[in-house]
């Protein structure tokens, strides 16, 4: 019986270190994201999955909020021609109070996020997912914005 409640120990810690790890791991390459970001790097792109959903939440003047969601292709282009305006400006984002918890398709990364030369804060998540070749890329990354010029794709 000791035996087994040794072995049974065992096993819940193991799995429960390796829980903790991912989340850390997910946290860990959101801050590697923010950094890539934040310096206009082309590998920008590389934490991205193929067919990852990306979500613009739109904060209205009311404090209500549309979403506009579009594909990787689409948001890889986007970001390719914005990246250069954003280059020229040094545009940074800020972001506090990250949290990672674990989702049914992988860990979600949620943060509030500062957008330059703004007072105030929105909201952020990536949900980041461990591959079989053990990379971590993101599958699915929502962030509020309150430029409204995003309501012309916001989703019917």
């Amino acid at each position: 019986m000791k035996k087994l409640l040794i072995t049974f120990i065992s096993i819940v810690t193991t799995i429960t270190i390796a829980f903790a790890d991912d989340l850390q791991t997910a946290k860990d390459n959101f801050s590697k994201y923010v950094y890539a970001a934040n310096n206009y790097s082309p590998k920008l792109l590389k934490y991205y999955s193929p067919n990852a959903k990306i979500i613009r939440q739109v904060v209205k003047p009311d404090g209500s909020t549309a979403n506009a969601t579009t594909d990787m292709a689409t948001y890889a282009t986007q970001m390719k021609i914005s990246q250069g305006t954003a280059k020229l400006r040094n545009y940074k984002n800020k972001y506090k109070n990250v949290t990672a918890t674990r989702v049914a398709n992988g860990i979600k990364v949620e943060a509030l996020r500062q957008p330059m030369d703004d007072k105030y804060w929105l909201k952020t998540y990536q949900i980041w997912q461990k591959q079989h070749d053990g990379n971590w890329i993101i599958i699915e990354e929502m962030m509020q914005t309150k430029q409204q010029i995003f309501l012309r794709y916001a989703d019917k």
